[in-house]
């Protein structure tokens, strides 16, 4: 269950990767791949992280977790800054703070059982051993699906369904707070995806877990999301609870976007109007000026070129970037 108090917030994040060429390995630009986010995760509640391709979801996801050292901002971790902390530091943040991976089939190793990976954390944190490690592993398997007699064997005697629940398994050994799952559900057949996303909904009610779920499937984030943040080149554009952002969509990129999703009704689907994006999407080493959508942008004006947009909250927590709702 939510409440009023942030577990996760992020201020100001920035993540750069450099580009670097020639025999000295010179730097020469940067990918600006994160560009000055801010949100905030609310304590049981699932934040919902959608965009293009290379618009820096799961960047964003990988810096929270320190898997990649932020250029700039900070990260607070239920009001403690994490942002600079050294590996030692981190141990029991890494604990309180796991990851679902995309894929299935590399993320798991092939030459460990499925008991050696999901109690491979365990043991790192020196949480258990021998009877109750056992006990342990086999009511994780249990608990997403599986059986506990699936401990001895290797990943690749596994679907791709299975292989995501030991991988949300593993996630879950160490019992922490926060779970990151970066598209856990795109590598996966349609019909698995409902039972994995159901499930991950009994674990969050069951665990008080809170989740960061990014995804492409915006009818799928709808469902579990209970806030949906969109990103745009490195930049959060919009932000509002989930219904809100679905109902009434401000910034014209979520527009397109939800104006993509599918409907089942025939009648309905032609008579929805399809927003097509035109025009290139821009370089993250060398975004335009002022607004990053600009350039795609059938609204764009002069001022749109020269001042970037802050993301403003234009009223009940429903937050905008974008010149058309300056007061």
């Amino acid at each position: 269950m939510k409440d009023n108090k942030s577990l996760i917030e992020i201020k100001n994040l920035k993540m750069y990767f450099p580009i670097k060429r020639g025999l000295i390995n010179k730097r020469i630009d940067y990918v600006k791949a994160v560009d000055d986010v801010s949100f905030e995760i609310k304590k049981g509640e699932t934040l919902g992280l959608v965009g293009e391709s290379g618009c820096g979801k799961t960047t964003t996801g990988r810096t929270i977790i320190k898997l990649y050292e932020s250029t700039d901002g900070q990260i607070i971790y239920n009001g403690v800054d994490i942002t600079r902390f050294n590996q030692s530091k981190m141990t029991p943040y890494r604990r309180k703070m796991q990851m679902i991976f995309q894929d299935p089939y590399a993320s798991l190793d092939p030459r460990m059982t499925v008991g050696d990976i999901i109690g491979e954390s365990i043991d790192i944190h020196k949480l258990m051993g021998g009877k109750e490690r056992t006990e342990r592993i086999q009511y994780l398997l249990e608990r997403v699906g599986l059986n506990s007699e699936h401990a001895n064997r290797y990943p690749h005697e596994f679907s791709g369904g299975q292989r995501q629940r030991i991988g949300i398994a593993r996630a879950l050994a160490v019992e922490p707070e926060f779970i990151i799952a970066d598209e856990p559900i795109s590598a996966l057949d349609v019909s698995i995806q409902a039972q994995v996303v159901n499930m991950l909904e009994e674990l969050q009610d069951d665990l008080g877990l809170t989740y960061l779920f990014i995804a492409h499937d915006l009818s799928m984030v709808k469902h579990i999301s209970t806030r949906v943040g969109v990103m745009y080149l490195g930049k959060m554009v919009e932000l509002a609870e989930s219904n809100e952002l679905y109902k009434k969509p401000l910034h014209p990129y979520t527009q397109a976007l939800l104006s993509a999703i599918p409907i089942p009704d025939p009648d309905q689907s032609e008579a929805k109007e399809r927003i097509v994006l035109e025009g290139e999407i821009p370089s993250p080493i060398n975004p335009p000026s002022g607004c990053r959508f600009r350039n795609r942008c059938k609204y764009a004006t002069a001022k749109c070129a020269e001042q970037e947009p802050e993301l403003k909250d234009i009223g009940g927590g429903h937050k905008v970037a974008c010149h058309l709702y300056d007061k």
